[in-house]
């Protein structure tokens, strides 16, 4: 299947080191050579990067991975087709404007004869992932036709859509408007927060070591959400299937364990 990684941090942050650690996996360290996808929130827009080719042999990855983009939220997506061809309008993560906000989702896993129910918003591939995307958006826009007063509001019902989406098959997922970072666990997804002075972090997929202090600065805090650990000796916290985690600027705000 597919690897996730998002961010969310308090100031704008480069992600150039988790970055170059996932798209290792994307055909070096792992299988995951059916395109990639990288989006940045950035000044109220969005910077989106994205190549159908796999991540670790990708001239726009390699740009990517050598310029330090700052951005408080960031969504990355590293593909193994299972629906869908191998093609750029396929690639992950999705975007759609809602409400004058760009709206970014990304998926890892497979829901079986998933089926997308026709509504403003469609599907421009053919992945059961950007189905669902959409029908998650069409029913947003439907419970709040002018946009909820406060982004907390969405919550319950973003998470009661993913439980949906578990019961269909394997449904781990990261979406974000530009003001918070929700994060949902189906089986497979970690993350961490950094909080404090730290020393330099090694890299588990290439031999990289980088001093995070000199990204992040002393008084930061970052929260990373990825698949699979993407460092050596960060704590990472295993999410348990049906967790939903919400960030914004780096903490938890809001928090679901299931029963």
């Amino acid at each position: 299947m597919c690897e996730l990684l998002g961010m969310s941090a308090s100031v704008p942050t480069d992600i150039c080191f988790s970055f170059t650690g996932l798209t290792e996996r994307g055909g070096v360290t792992g299988p995951h050579t059916d395109g990639w996808g990288i989006v940045f929130y950035e000044d109220g827009g969005t910077r989106e990067f994205r190549d159908w080719l796999p991540s670790s042999r990708s001239r726009i990855a390699e740009l990517v991975k050598q310029y330090p983009i700052h951005s408080r939220i960031v969504i990355s997506h590293i593909r193994q087709a299972n629906v869908g061809a191998v093609s750029l309008v396929n690639t992950h993560p999705f975007t759609r404007e809602l409400w004058g906000k760009p709206w970014t989702f990304a998926h890892n896993g497979q829901m079986k004869e998933y089926q997308y129910l026709p509504g403003g918003f469609q599907p421009i591939g053919t992945t059961d992932s950007e189905a669902a995307f959409c029908n998650l958006l069409n029913r947003i826009r439907a419970s709040f036709v002018q946009g909820p007063t406060a982004c907390r509001e969405l919550w319950p019902m973003i998470l009661a859509f993913c439980q949906e989406c578990q019961s269909e098959g394997v449904f781990n997922m990261l979406l974000s408007q530009g003001d918070f970072l929700f994060c949902f666990c189906s089986n497979n997804l970690y993350r961490y927060t950094r909080r404090t002075r730290q020393q330099k972090e090694l890299l588990k997929d290439v031999q990289m070591e980088v001093d995070l202090n000199g990204i992040t600065g002393h008084c930061t805090t970052v929260s990373v959400v990825a698949t699979q650990p993407l460092t050596e000796s960060e704590l990472w916290q295993k999410m348990q299937p049906g967790e939903a985690v919400v960030f914004k600027d780096g903490d938890i705000v809001w928090h679901h364990l299931p029963d």
